[in-house]
């Protein structure tokens, strides 16, 4: 299958308008991806076609819904390569580690126990454990960085040991683009029995993920940063993990029985899904995780490859250009700094010329902290950029180098 970027992006309708007078750039895609006219649609079609409630009534447009909804569900364990009852709906990645962090982490930790984290992580691998950690007694280890914005392997299996209850690790790192050798450290982590969970949001949408060649017990991702809706995601679990935790939340549909003495729980999926959940995201997440599917992944991750390539060859010729993470291997994430400019003012500038970047901490003030540095201006690619948008961005920055 040949990749046409022209005709991919022309499945995107938001990428047609203009910023400020220019074509708009948009290079803030570690922040959330853009929707393809199919997911729109998708999730117009459920409001216009069948909004009703999902498992609980006996009529058509409950049916129609529910069958949506469920078809969703096999999709993206699919996806995955789970099993449809180890797919628990959550509102994103950052709910899916608290679900974790509470109903597993607050359940089983105690005093001296040991949660091992990163130095990459994302404020929603940081502050869960934090947590958990100040409620058990617990104690939260972080493995350091090497310069190049790596992950010191010496140093990740130097912390691991027999007091190591769990660990909690991101696939890819949302600030530096760092790709982490999660398989290795998830086999460690097993050897000395600790309970392992990723956080994926950076790594579903750049190559194909299966949570069970990677041997973890918990993978969180978000359809946001997959092509999909904003407030929906997937928690996969396996399936013994999951039946040993109590449920994160109670109400309606996450129950079996309930009296005034007692009540009992649903089976898998549904015990950690109460309330009426967020349906036509569900739905969308679904339909954008079929699209990706229905693409050439390897001449996907090759054109983003070769998008990451060609800016990182532009930044190092950039006079007053210092590139912050550089990894043997990233995907999608350039961060940098320009002389004597605060990244605030680079992403303002920027904008002004129709380029869209983020600039600050990225949520991850302890990682910037330890880098000595404010934060960053951040450019990520996803599969509609174009080498000629690469162009942009160097043309953009010339003239915000004359500014300032």
């Amino acid at each position: 299958m040949s990749f046409d970027v022209q005709a991919l992006r022309a499945q995107f309708p938001i990428l047609e308008q203009t910023v400020n007078g220019k074509p708009l750039v948009y290079l803030d895609n570690a922040a959330t991806t853009q929707k393809p006219r199919q997911v729109i649609d998708a999730v117009r079609d459920y409001y216009e076609g069948s909004n009703s409630n999902v498992h609980r009534a006996a009529h058509y447009l409950s049916d129609k819904a529910t069958s949506a909804f469920e078809a969703a569900r096999a999709t993206v364990a699919e996806f995955v390569n789970a099993a449809r009852e180890e797919i628990i709906w959550t509102k994103g990645t950052t709910e899916g580690i608290n679900l974790v962090a509470q109903c597993h982490g607050r359940e089983q930790l105690k005093p001296g126990d040991e949660v091992l984290i990163t130095a990459l992580e994302h404020h929603a691998n940081i502050v869960p454990w934090q947590q958990a950690c100040e409620r058990t007694g617990a104690t939260l280890k972080v493995v350091p960085l090497r310069e190049d914005g790596s992950v010191d392997d010496e140093a990740f299996y130097r912390l691991l040991g027999e007091r190591t209850r769990i660990v909690a690790v991101s696939h890819v790192s949302n600030s530096l683009g760092t790709v982490n050798p999660v398989a290795d450290w998830l086999s460690a982590a097993r050897d000395v029995g600790a309970v392992t969970l990723v956080d994926g949001a950076q790594a579903v949408g750049h190559f194909p993920v299966d949570v069970q060649a990677l041997g973890c017990d918990f993978y969180a991702f978000s359809a946001h940063k997959l092509f999909g809706p904003t407030g929906i995601g997937a928690l996969y679990g396996r399936r013994e993990r999951l039946d040993a935790m109590p449920p994160y939340q109670t109400g309606g549909e996450m129950i079996e029985t309930v009296s005034f003495e007692k009540s009992t729980w649903n089976q898998l999926p549904y015990k950690f899904e109460p309330g009426t959940p967020h349906i036509a995201g569900v739905i969308g997440f679904g339909i954008a995780v079929g699209w990706l599917q229905q693409q050439d992944r390897a001449a996907l991750a090759a054109h983003e490859n070769a998008l990451l390539a060609a800016a990182t060859e532009q930044a190092e010729a950039f006079d007053g250009l210092k590139i912050i993470g550089n990894a043997a291997t990233k995907v999608g994430v350039l961060s940098f700094l320009l002389d004597g400019a605060h990244p605030a003012d680079v992403g303002t500038l920027l904008d002004q010329q129709g380029v869209a970047v983020r600039t600050g901490h990225h949520c991850c003030m302890p990682l910037m902290d330890g880098l000595g540095i404010p934060g960053t201006v951040r450019a990520s690619f996803s599969i509609y950029n174009t080498l000629e948008e690469v162009d942009s961005l160097f043309r953009a920055l010339e003239k915000v180098r004359t500014f300032l």
